[in-house]
């Protein structure tokens, strides 16, 4: 009968100390569950005491936020770890991307000094250049053309000139020489006749 007693004295005992417990604690506030770290620690600062430059934290809200620090610590390490191989990866994705700029302007520029340019006696000559020298070796030789024409048909008249200025010489030579001769015979004639009119005299 006494053990029932006593049995029944345990079981009430630790139902009171339960039920005093249970009483006793208080619940974890949403702030340490759900809020940013920021606004954790506000809600420390303004619902817990100074005393002697010490402040009263209850221990499973200092447990609470240690925690979510170290949560939010080894994140923020995940983060700034992902961060620095996509730093990386960008950075060689740049590399990779600025080598190909530099072998593109590369041959571009080679293209275009070969577009620009023209082989003449297997030398590389610039199109500018060699249509500069053909236009003037073309407006040159339009130049000597047109001396040329020019100095023929100088030469041409001159040429006419001195073949009219020979026919007139040569008609001339001929009149005087018709007349010379005329001149000759009437000179012979007259002297025969003088000639005979001697001898006959």
């Amino acid at each position: 009968m006494k053990q029932l007693q006593i049995r029944c004295i345990l079981i009430i005992t630790v139902v009171i100390i339960t039920v005093i417990k249970a009483t006793g604690q208080v619940t974890m506030p949403d702030v340490l569950l759900k809020d940013p770290l920021k606004d954790q620690l506000n809600y420390l600062e303004e619902h817990t005491r100074i005393y002697e430059n010490y402040r009263a934290i209850r221990e499973d809200m200092f447990q609470k936020l240690k925690g979510n620090v170290t949560d939010s610590l080894i994140a923020s390490g995940r983060k700034i770890n992902a961060l620095k191989n996509t730093s990386t990866k960008l950075n060689m994705t740049i590399d990779s991307l600025r080598s190909d700029l530099e072998s593109t302007k590369s041959k571009l520029d080679e293209m275009t000094t070969t577009k620009n340019s023209i082989k003449v006696i297997g030398m590389e000559i610039n199109k500018q250049n060699y249509n500069k020298f053909m236009w003037t070796v073309v407006l040159g030789l339009i130049a000597a053309l047109l001396i040329g024409i020019f100095i023929f048909n100088r030469n041409l008249s001159v040429t006419s000139n001195t073949k009219n200025e020979f026919q007139e010489l040569k008609n001339e030579f001929e009149a005087y020489r018709k007349t010379t001769r005329e001149a000759r015979e009437k000179l012979t004639m007259d002297h025969f006749n003088e000639i005979r009119r001697l001898k006959g005299g």
